[in-house]
């Protein structure tokens, strides 16, 4: 990586509080997050309706990644930015109005096509129930429950992109822990009302889904941008936002895309396949949604703002500043992953109905996919240096390349697996990180191609830093397992507590290295631009 001199500093470090803001708000939800997932472990452990449950609530969601978050944010994000810094309040009430109806009545359609064919989605996004007719059926029954969420979510994730381009982060980090909340007082209080107590989870999901649209209703009130739907395709900065987000559709959800193709592949695995690449994924997605997508969240709007602005200088320092941001959480939650993958899965999963067969093979599956947690976390980067220029055919290309390859491993990896060993799953899991190494690679490629990105100076030992300092976690955390073991014949306060000082020991050591290499939180604080 070639380097440059760094500019002269000047103020514009607001980031990192902003970044920290949604960090601690995203952490309360992904804790909470954990908390719902040992609610249901120990409710449904790896069982067969455990399967349906998950393939229920994956749907809505992954749809979610592309009508919320994923490609329309990506896309109306800058639009609105753009319309903010160069036009009236009018015409941003305006846009916001006719987006609104646009976004609400495409979802509407979907949503209710969805509901009533819902055979139709069960087959579509888990082919293997076929062969098992009570699964096929309650896979059926909840998806017309849970596939409503995508209306409502969706809206929600709209509201909370209004909020992030008016610089309130906070609302919308926290929303998520509402959805946990809901979960798991449904399946706690409401699951003995069920015949199968799976269908209390999906009315929790439902219940979710209007709770978080509801509470964000006010904050917008207070910034006089509560939309109105009005249905008006021919909207100017309406069309401009469709125009970026149908390639972004694709673009910027590889990731969940090669997910779902998981799910399809694992539906014809043995039963607890699903559960385990969920279990697994969920641990996976604790540092990407505290540490990258608090960066991204905070990145896109900076990113549009001073593209916008013509400021090129400060576009490519932002990108510097994110990229590094992600390796500081990124490696060391990686190599940490790695290590403890049977203590964690142990101390949070390991109730009830799942048992440490179970432990086993969502391990295998939690490596495998933790090979790919870094390239993950700087797609969340990489990715909208690309948006906030309003390009979304470079990534497309990009994704198309690495969803291709994803298939192929797929082949390559689960078949040999499965036959001999029965890990099928980890394959999955495995072809899907090394598709998303591709992914982030040919992302910094391009920005680096169309002179988006140029490093500053100090690349070189910053990563040697990383390097010394993930050792020494590495050493402590290794040592400290030689010193710890039966973890499942201890109870939950004692796994606990041998977990955290795992955790403790481990965390030290990383920040104790990186700060006696140099490193200081003023470093970290926000690019530097002329």
């Amino acid at each position: 990586m070639s380097d440059v001199a760094a500019p002269k500093p000047v103020k514009q470090r607001g980031l990192l509080r902003s970044s920290l803001l949604v960090s601690v708000m995203t952490l309360m939800s992904r804790v909470l997050g954990l908390v719902r997932d040992v609610v249901i472990a120990i409710f449904l452990g790896a069982s067969s309706n455990a399967d349906c449950f998950f393939v229920a609530f994956k749907i809505p969601n992954f749809l979610r990644r592309l009508f919320a978050e994923g490609a329309f944010s990506q896309a109306f994000v800058p639009v609105l930015s753009e319309y903010k810094e160069k036009g009236s309040i009018e015409s941003v009430k305006l846009l916001i109005d006719r987006t609104a109806g646009a976004l609400g009545g495409v979802l509407l359609l979907v949503t209710s096509l969805a509901v009533i064919a819902s055979p139709l989605v069960a087959t579509l996004f888990a082919p293997g129930f076929r062969d098992d007719p009570a699964k096929f059926q309650l896979t059926s029954d909840m998806i017309r429950i849970t596939f409503p969420y995508l209306f409502l979510i969706s809206m929600t994730g709209f509201a909370g992109g209004i909020l992030n381009t008016f610089g309130r982060y906070a609302v919308p980090a926290f929303t998520p822990v509402l959805l946990n909340v809901c979960l798991i007082v449904s399946a706690l209080y409401f699951s003995s009302y069920f015949a199968e107590p799976a269908m209390a989870l999906a009315w929790g999901v439902l219940m979710a889904g209007m709770v978080q649209l509801v509470f964000q209703l006010p904050f917008l009130q207070r910034i006089q941008m509560l939309p109105r739907p009005r249905w008006d395709w021919h909207n100017e900065g309406v069309q401009k936002i469709v125009t970026l987000m149908i390639p972004a559709l694709f673009g910027v959800s590889i990731s969940q895309i090669n997910l779902l193709l998981d799910t399809i592949l694992a539906s014809f695995l043995p039963t607890g396949s699903i559960s385990w690449l969920y279990y697994s994924d969920r641990l996976v997605e604790l540092p990407l949604g505290v540490f990258a997508i608090a960066i991204a969240t905070v990145v896109l709007p900076n990113l549009s703002r001073q593209r916008a602005g013509g400021n090129e200088v400060a576009f490519s320092s932002t990108l510097d500043w994110g990229l590094r941001g992600v390796l500081l959480m990124a490696v060391p939650a990686a190599v940490a992953l790695m290590l403890l993958a049977e203590p964690i899965l142990i101390t949070l999963f390991q109730y009830g109905e799942l048992q440490m067969r179970d432990v086993s093979m969502a391990a295998l599956s939690l490596r495998a996919y933790t090979l790919g947690l870094i390239p993950f976390m700087l797609i969340k980067v990489l990715a909208p240096g690309f948006y906030a220029r309003q390009d979304t055919k470079t990534p497309v290309r990009i994704g198309i390349i690495a969803m291709v390859a994803n298939m192929v491993m797929n082949i390559a990896f689960v078949i040999p697996l499965h036959h001999y060993w029965q890990v099928g799953h980890a394959g999955l899991a495995l072809a899907t990180a090394a598709s998303a190494w591709l992914n982030a690679g040919l992302l910094y490629r391009g920005l680096r191609r169309n002179a988006s990105f140029t490093p500053l100076l100090g690349w070189g030992r910053y990563c040697l830093q990383l390097l010394g300092a993930v050792v020494a976690m590495s050493a402590c955390l290794y040592y400290g397992l030689q010193w710890f073991t039966g973890w499942e014949a201890w109870s939950v306060w004692e796994r606990t507590l041998h977990l955290l000082v795992l955790c403790v020991a481990g965390g030290g050591a990383y920040a104790l290295v990186m700060f006696g290499c140099g490193l200081r939180l003023r470093d970290l604080k926000g690019p530097v631009a002329h």
